[in-house]
């Protein structure tokens, strides 16, 4: 015999149901047992029903029309005309008991566990009798069971126990004797042995296949259901999930305890001395091959075999000096919970003994505090004992495999990727089997935690990061350009997933939860919601996604403002913008701190040389234990593209214009022109270099005369260069005569930092620097007469963009 059990999605509607039978005729010759569940919703409707009923709001009736409607219906669409008749008088028939029991209900105003169990049953009675019909009228050769006349249980109403005994002789008897092929039996339901109504619980119907299958000793037990097995994470939650094509029996048990709904927890347990292997199939997809759970079915050997979690815990708790040593305490802790029927899903003990804290369900607080706090009065109340603690909105995430046992470091590589997410771990719990290790975290938290352990355990080791830009100018729409470009490689060579899920510029933002399509960014950003950087910022928090980077192409001092809101939540930040690091030192030592402390880099390679690796290089340079004695640069590609073109031949008004025009210099040239970002530049190099100092400490040899410097638009800076043509000209000409080119230079030695315009003579390393090059010449220790130089491209959008990329990349292989 087989069994198959079909969950309330795959009966939920006729189309459905015509899925059922097909798959039941595919069978063949063999005798079918076919376990269904009530039609989709159905349960929760009853439940609803009998809940109004009790409260004694009339509405209950439109609730059962609703039921009645839903079955009706079902029935008109599924069974020909010429044969509705006796199904619907029967159908009726029972409705019409369960409208009498919902009237008694409403009449007392009360409802009692027996009574639930009996109005709720009806769901699998009417949709399994309705299929049974069904299945007839196309020829199938079936007949219907009620379950209640197979399956015996006690008088625990809402969750009965099964007297496997006397079930197995009742169903041994019964198939034994009735000759039909296929046998449509409600799941859920089973009678006491006083003829009660009673209830397997939710999720019973698995668990009804799985005592015929095994008091039949099944050749296999199907569960049909709307996903196509047990998945290494719930694929709601984390998208690259992937089907588990063999798993344990214990393994499956361990996943469905820890929220992997596709199967009921007991439904094992009758089937797993007799070895019957259990495969769970998805009815909308039947030619996958879905979840095969067998005895000693291992996988291969892969360590963790799944991540699951329980939502929706409570941590209780009990903690005291008078614990210490003292015999019973744990047995009176669970002795009070057990006695009102509390279950404790999690349990730690710390080896001091000083406290025991368990895991519950948010349903049971407060009559779990209530009763604790009765039970342990007196130690309370003599200073022993603490009140019970509890902290809510709390989850459980487990690591499920039976090959992870002795295996070393697993339960740190864990530990380790929720850290780094800035996931916080309350509790954490390890049985002797090692099969399960399981994790109390905010209920937050959860679904950030499960894509970071999915990714470290599951993925091949692919990376995904999750990107927030804020500035898409020339440089931020390159850098999206670049990202589009690049993304199949870094997938394929650098196993790194590149994700852009939010952008704003002045005017909107907008976000996209999937990662927003780079073919189309700016018709999606045109169309987003107005852009508010405190909101911005928040709905990066809320979100909540492992391995997230904010992206800042601005020159805005508040956005470099909001730089520790991001480090905080364990957020990365890459910068171009270079107010953060260039401000005073406190702030960007605090930065460093931060990103330290929450483990998240803040990297600002492009503030000094665009897309050359000089920070990294100086980094480098100072990690291997060598010294900076003395830096000398010329860090501004603007000023040394100017410079490069000036001569005269040319006014030093048309090549600043030039300049700007081709995105040399910033938005407002002032600010290259007048050396502050060459000032800030060498700052931040003096700082990397292990130096404390401040913008106000560098010596600025300005060249551009105050007027210029003073004005407050760049149509009136404009104006002033025109003015002062004469005194550039004088400039260039001195240079010229002897034989020199003007460079702006930057230097640093002896703790201090000037910046200026220099005449360089020819030999020189910064004679020949040419275009928009940057250079820089580092005197260390170890290069103390022929120094270590950087040269290269120091400005341009697309250098720009593309150091901003490096740093990225840099994160993704943190």
């Amino acid at each position: 015999m087989k069994v198959l059990k079909f969950g309330g999605t795959s009966v939920a509607n006729p189309e459905n149901i015509n899925r059922v039978k097909v798959i039941v005729q595919n069978v063949g010759s063999k005798k079918v047992a076919v376990v269904v569940s009530a039609f989709g919703g159905i349960t929760d409707l009853l439940l609803n029903t009998a809940s109004l009923a009790a409260n004694q709001n009339l509405k209950y009736k439109e609730s059962l029309a609703e039921i009645e409607n839903r079955h009706i219906s079902t029935i008109k669409e599924l069974i020909p005309v010429q044969k509705q008749s006796g199904i619907l008088s029967k159908v009726k028939s029972d409705l019409n008991v369960l409208e009498t029991l919902l009237e008694g209900a409403f009449l007392i105003g009360e409802i009692t566990p027996k009574l639930s169990d009996k109005i709720v049953s009806y769901g699998e009675l009417l949709s399994s009798f309705i299929i049974s019909e069904f299945f007839k009228a196309e020829g199938l050769d079936a007949t219907f069971k009620d379950s209640r006349e197979l399956i015996v249980t006690d008088e625990n109403y809402g969750k009965a126990a099964v007297d496997f005994k006397k079930t197995n002789q009742q169903c041994n008897a019964f198939f034994e004797a009735d000759k039909h092929q296929t046998f449509i039996l409600p799941g859920f339901v089973a009678s006491s042995s006083a003829g009660n109504s009673t209830t397997l619980g939710r999720g019973g119907s698995d668990y009804t296949a799985a005592i015929i299958a095994a008091a039949e000793n099944a050749d296999i037990l199907e569960i049909w259901t709307d996903v196509s097995g047990m998945y290494t994470a719930n694929p709601k939650l984390v998208k690259q999930a992937k089907c588990v094509a063999n798993i344990s029996y214990e393994e499956a048990m361990e996943l469905s305890h820890f929220g992997a709904k596709v199967l009921y927890p007991p439904t094992i347990q009758p089937i797993l001395n007799k070895e019957i292997p259990i495969v769970v199939k998805n009815t909308f997809h039947p030619e996958d091959p879905g979840t095969y759970i067998a005895k000693n079915n291992h996988g291969n050997g892969k360590t963790v075999r799944g991540i699951s979690h329980v939502g929706n815990i409570s941590l209780l708790s009990l903690e005291g000096p008078g614990m210490i040593g003292i015999p019973g305490i744990s047995k009176r802790f669970f002795e009070t919970l057990s006695f009102e029927d509390i279950s404790v899903v999690l349990i730690t003990q710390a080896s001091s003994e000083h406290s025991i804290c368990v895991g519950i369900s948010d349903d049971d607080v407060e009559k779990a505090v209530a009763v604790v706090n009765e039970s342990f009065n007196y130690e309370v109340a003599s200073g022993k004992i603490k009140p019970v603690i509890v902290e809510k909105e709390l989850a459980i995430i487990a690591l499920v495999g039976d090959n992870m046992k002795s295996h070393q470091g697993l339960s740190g590589k864990m530990f380790s990727t929720l850290g780094k997410n800035n996931v916080n771990i309350r509790a954490i719990a390890q049985g002797a089997s090692e099969r399960n290790i399981s994790a109390v975290i905010k209920k937050e938290d959860v679904k950030k935690a499960l894509n970071s352990l999915h990714e470290a355990f599951f993925e091949e080791n692919i990376k995904q990061l999750n990107l927030y830009v804020m500035g898409v100018g020339n440089v931020g729409s390159k850098f999206l350009g670049q990202i589009q470009q690049q993304n199949a490689y870094l997938k394929e060579e650098l196993k790194l997933n590149i994700r852009v899920i939010g952008i704003s510029n002045s005017r909107t933002m907008v976000f996209d939860e999937n990662g927003i399509n780079l073919n189309n960014w700016q018709t999606a950003l045109a169309n987003g919601e107005k852009a508010d950087k405190s909101q911005f910022y928040e709905k990066v928090k809320s979100l909540n996604f492992r391995n997230s980077v904010f992206v800042d192409n601005t020159a805005s001092e508040e956005v470099s403002q909001s730089y520790p809101d991001y480090l905080k939540n364990s957020i990365s930040v890459v910068t171009c913008n270079k107010i953060a690091c260039s401000s005073n030192y406190d702030y960007y030592k605090d930065l460093k701190q931060l990103a330290k402390k929450y483990n998240a880099p803040f990297l600002f390679e492009t503030n000094v040389g665009a897309g050359l690796p000089i920070i990294d290089t100086l980094k480098h340079l100072i990690a291997s234990g060598d010294k900076v004695k003395k830096i000398q640069a010329v860090l501004s590609g603007s000023l040394n593209f100017v410079f490069n073109n000036f001569d005269d031949s040319t006014t030093f008004h048309d090549v600043v214009k030039q300049a700007q025009k081709e995105g040399y210099t910033e938005p407002d040239p002032t600010i290259d022109l007048s050396g502050i970002d060459v000032m800030r530049k060498i700052l931040i190099l003096a700082r990397e270099s292990g130096n404390q100092l401040d913008i106000e400490q560098i010596e600025n040899e300005a060249f551009l005369p105050k007027e210029s410097l003073e004005t407050n638009s760049n149509e009136a800076f404009f104006e002033s260069l025109v003015k002062y043509e004469t005194d550039f000209q004088k400039i260039y000409k001195e240079a010229s005569e002897a034989d020199s080119k003007l460079k702006y230079v930057a230097q640093f030695g002896d703790g201090k930092a000037k910046v200026g315009l220099q005449k360089i003579p020819k030999g020189h390393d910064f004679y020949n620097l040419e275009g928009s090059d940057n250079i820089v010449l580092f005197f260390t220790e170890r290069y103390p007469n022929q120094p270590l130089i950087i040269k290269g491209a120091g400005a341009g959008a697309e250098v720009t963009a593309s150091g901003i990329f490096a740093d990225i990349i840099r994160i993704g292989n943190f």
